[in-house]
């Protein structure tokens, strides 16, 4: 749920910091790699480029496996859909990483989330420019945190100030707390024991837990409920469900893996996520995400004015995104180097699953799956170049073409 770059030194958290977790991963041994496999769909043509920035994921990175999901935004485009693959979905067997798995979404969540808090506002059952404390009186108080001066788009846009309860100090080792039930008021409350942030925009998983309790107050539905009845049932999202107190992911997955401080690697599939509920708890699969994020963008959940909303971005920290990203209301904006955005979000769990989900110009998407968080800068770097090789090949650069 957090977007945490890993650094060599704990506390100091670089890059992309807002997808799941704010642990520092050490550098993980050598997973078994396989060359990448591509997978498509009507007359494909090559995807080097792609190819390339896979396998110097699994095999320069040492990321067990990793798969793009790429769908075209022109209906007559003669490669519709296609995906490329590399690395292993589970080292133990040797089972090759595939496209079509289900894998724990992480903050990829907070836009369904997002979503489901414009809709309300369409429908003026809320409103983004209220307080927090006009539904929740009292919930965001001491420490000097006050409801009173937060606004549910502050929520939103991580410009609330609050802190990140994932920045608490027993967060440095969440394995030793993956089958751990949590509130989200106990989440929200020990959040504010934490020192205020400093700078405008602070990436707080904190603030998307404080929106579900207020979508649970003013629709009387717990805020997952009424992510599946207005988003994950009309787009048939049939793979994407919340695995409540289960620790185990149902159907077929990718395992996932993390690297123990001693620099072991441990299988981290098993997790209970109630400690990121609607901040990054979803499970997904690429082909779902990219259901979701076209339908989003190309106008189908949300009215016009609310779509707008969401798009107006404030700059992020690069030390806790990436240089050159904004955020909106639940999206992440971020250039191309063949001109252009992406817009979407990205999404990490400790346990090691990574997903992100975006939409490029002209309607091109993509859906990334990893079954390992990078574990270093140069990786990170390496994961982005991924995402941008994906929306950008076979593009002619619109700023050369300018």
């Amino acid at each position: 749920m957090a977007t945490y770059l890993p650094s060599s030194a704990p506390g100091r958290r670089r890059g992309l910091a807002a997808l799941v977790t704010a642990v520092v991963l050490a550098a993980a041994p050598v997973a078994t790699a396989r060359p990448a496999a591509a997978h498509t769909l009507g007359h494909c043509g090559p995807h080097d480029e792609v190819r390339r920035a896979l396998h110097t994921l699994t095999a320069r990175d040492r990321i067990a496996g990793a798969a793009v999901l790429v769908t075209d935004g022109t209906p007559s485009a003669p490669c519709r859909r296609w995906t490329e693959t590399a690395g292993t979905a589970d080292p133990r067997t040797g089972r090759p990483m595939n496209a079509t798995d289900r894998l724990r979404v992480g903050s990829v969540t907070k836009t369904f989330t997002a979503a489901v808090v414009l809709q309300l506002a369409a429908e003026h059952r809320l409103s983004l420019d209220a307080s927090v404390d006009h539904y929740l009186p009292g919930l965001i108080r001491g420490h000097g945190h006050d409801g009173r001066r937060i606004t549910v788009r502050q929520l939103l846009q991580h410009t609330s100030g609050l802190p990140d309860y994932l920045d608490a100090p027993e967060w440095e080792h969440p394995e030793r707390l993956r089958y751990r039930h949590f509130e989200p008021r106990e989440l929200v409350a020990r959040a504010l024991e934490l020192p205020r942030p400093q700078g405008g925009w602070h990436y707080a998983t904190t603030n998307y837990l404080v929106l579900g309790v207020i979508v649970h107050e003013v629709t009387g539905r717990s805020p997952e409920a009424e992510i599946t009845r207005r988003v994950i049932d009309p787009l048939k999202l049939r793979d994407t469900y919340w695995p409540g107190d289960g620790t185990r992911i149902q159907g077929p997955h990718s395992h996932s893996y993390f690297t123990t401080d001693d620099g072991h690697l441990v299988d981290g599939t098993a997790w209970n996520m109630t400690f990121a509920g609607v901040g990054g708890g979803l499970v997904s699969t690429p082909a779902d995400l990219t259901r979701f994020v076209t339908a989003l963008l190309g106008g189908h959940l949300l009215p016009p004015a609310q779509l707008a909303e969401m798009r107006r971005t404030v700059p992020a920290d690069p030390d806790r995104l990436w240089p050159g990203a904004r955020y909106g209301l639940g999206l992440i904006a971020s250039p191309l180097s063949c001109g252009g955005l992406w817009w979407g979000h990205a999404g990490t769990v400790p346990g090691g699953h990574r997903a992100l989900t975006a939409v490029g110009p002209g309607g091109r998407s993509v859906a990334v799956a990893l079954n390992q968080v990078p574990a270093t800068l140069p990786a990170e770097q390496d994961f982005l170049d991924l995402v941008d090789k994906s929306l950008c090949t076979g593009r002619t650069s619109e700023r050369t073409s300018a």
